[in-house]
């Protein structure tokens, strides 16, 4: 008789525990009483009296963390997992595991061997002073050809910063995809617009491996030649790359729209053509702010300050990613604004993530924006104007 998918998951799940090889778990697919929650992250710590599981309960706007022992942690998630969460994510040291439940009671199980250049721990860290594990191997043969790392797997000299970034994005993006309400039953559609060399786009086809086809657009046509023949040597059929402008053409359907370090409004561009083709969850790091700096007129208070060059540059920076951000909670996600890496390896560090959550055109997030732009004089901005939204009522 075939042991059902659920009671196999949760077998693997306490073996897991038990042998030391947990890495990570993730929960989504919420329907338990508390309509705020949306997810749960579980990984291994130790603490001073000795081996847990740490929860992260997330929140729509808090995260609530709890340390259990093993027993009473795996006593927990055998309830949570297909009655409270329908949908579950299992990372150990030699295998991803992915349950997906139905309310009706019905399961099934997909188990995927450690993809060759995503490289788990061969012993999970859960020390919290332990040195963090590279999802991406430094020795992954894509990072030679693109000339990140030498023949011994080394950063070349004056990428290391280049290393960590895509270390630090693969690691964000891994969260962000886990979190959002992606399509467990077919191979998501990303598009990483303005790819330019290639680093990152390589590090999601590495991470996501036959989860996913992915596309980079970059207007330069060498950078797609080498980046389509990297591709090719190295056997990612599910990765390719095409000439092309941010914000012209149709790339068709997305899930992710990935768009880093486009200059100005292009930024703008790339978030307008993710939403208008249907991308569950966006993610941005802005450049260069400088469609908003002629328009700020701020409140006199303010006036003296600004005389000066560089906080003008800065307020402008804040204002355009404020406001960006709160034209895509109105078009209807839920956004989150943080540091990418530290500023010692990339002056551009912000990152915006948006994932939709809820219907769009909400009248009192509208009169917020507007008031929000009429405090700093802003009458247009490239977003807001490609979606349709008036700044000024």
């Amino acid at each position: 008789m075939q042991i059902p998918a659920r009671v196999r998951f949760l077998s693997l799940l306490h073996a897991a525990v038990q042998e030391s090889t947990l890495t990570k778990l993730t929960l989504g697919k919420p329907r338990g009483a508390d309509p705020t929650l949306r997810n749960v992250f579980v990984r291994p710590v130790t603490l001073k009296s000795g081996p847990h599981l740490t929860f992260v309960w997330r929140h729509v706007t808090r995260d609530i963390t709890k340390n259990l022992p093993p027993a009473a942690a795996l006593t927990q998630l055998d309830a949570l997992i297909g009655a409270d969460f329908l949908d579950a994510h299992l990372f150990t040291t030699a295998e991803t595991v992915h349950l997906e439940c139905q309310p009706d009671g019905m399961a099934r199980l997909k188990v995927i061997a450690a993809p060759g250049d995503a490289v788990l721990p061969t012993q999970p860290s859960p020390d919290h002073d332990q040195p963090k594990q590279h999802l991406i191997s430094a020795a992954a043969p894509w990072l030679r050809d693109l000339g990140v790392t030498n023949d011994r797997g080394q950063p070349r000299e004056g990428m290391a910063s280049k290393f960590r970034q895509i270390q630090k994005f693969t690691e964000l993006l891994g969260h962000l995809i886990a979190e959002a309400p992606l399509p467990p039953d077919r191979p998501l559609r990303v598009v990483d617009m303005g790819c330019g060399k290639g680093y990152l786009t390589f590090a999601v086809a590495s991470l996501l491996g036959e989860r996913a086809n992915i596309l980079g657009v970059e207007r330069r046509s060498d950078l797609v030649e080498k980046c389509n023949a990297v591709a090719g040597k190295h056997g990612f059929s599910h990765l390719q790359f095409s000439v092309g402008e941010i914000g012209t053409g149709d790339p068709g359907p997305m899930d992710i729209l990935i768009a880093l370090h486009a200059c100005d409004t292009a930024t703008d561009d790339a978030l307008a053509q993710g939403l208008k083709s249907g991308a569950t969850l966006l993610v941005v790091s802005p450049c260069c702010q400088k469609e908003l700096r002629a328009q700020l007129s701020a409140p006199p208070v303010l006036a003296e300050a600004l005389r000066h060059g560089i906080f003008q540059e800065r307020q402008a920076e804040f204002v355009t990613d404020a406001l960006r951000a709160q034209l895509l909670e109105w078009a209807g996600c839920r956004t989150k604004v943080f540091e990418f890496i530290s500023t010692e390896h990339t002056a551009k560090n912000l990152m915006i993530s948006a994932i939709r959550s809820h219907a769009p055109g909400d009248p009192a997030r509208a009169a917020r924006l507007q008031e929000f732009a009429a405090y700093y004089g802003i009458r247009h901005q490239q977003l807001a104007t490609v979606l349709g939204f008036p700044l000024v009522p």
